[in-house]
């Protein structure tokens, strides 16, 4: 456990910040009164959510291989940070969608109708917890493997 202790560290953190940045959605309307600009405005969440990476592999090479990592080691930290963000994925989609944003579906599903981009059924079949619960579960795999690549590539040591 003390080996992935760091991994552990940076998932919680990434768990948090995505929990601010919800707040922080909620905040500024994206998710009511201006929920049409929503889809485009959440994309920035990538920003900070890629910077916990960088911050999780440079803690890893600073703190566990001494200044010295190769792309290897960088990128399995990162899955594994990846992996534990995936399993506490739901339980904060859960946070999200009962406690801090409620009547984010219904808003949701209003918009998607009303500019005609979803019928009734298919807003409600997209829009509801179980399916952004899997939906989150799945790509926040698929993205923590990515960015995990990418970031590997900047934090190996150099020979």
């Amino acid at each position: 456990m003390k080996n992935i202790s760091i991994e552990i560290k940076w998932a919680i953190i990434f768990v948090l910040m995505s929990l601010a940045w919800m707040v922080l959605e909620k905040s500024l309307g994206w998710h009511d009164e201006h929920i049409d600009q929503h889809a485009v405005f959440t994309n920035f969440f990538a920003i900070p959510a890629i910077l916990v990476f960088v911050f999780a592999l440079r803690d890893k090479k600073k703190s566990y291989y001494r200044g010295n990592i190769t792309y290897l080691q960088a990128f399995l930290s990162g899955l594994i940070v990846s992996l534990i963000i995936m399993v506490l994925t739901p339980f904060a989609q859960y946070i999200t969608l009962e406690y801090i944003t409620p009547d984010y579906f219904t808003n949701v599903i209003k918009y998607s109708v009303s500019s005609g981009e979803l019928t009734q059924q298919e807003a409600e079949d997209w829009f509801n917890l179980q399916s952004y619960i899997v939906q989150a579960t799945i790509g926040a795999l698929i993205m923590g493997v990515i960015t995990s690549a990418i970031v590997a590539i900047f934090i190996k040591s150099k020979k």
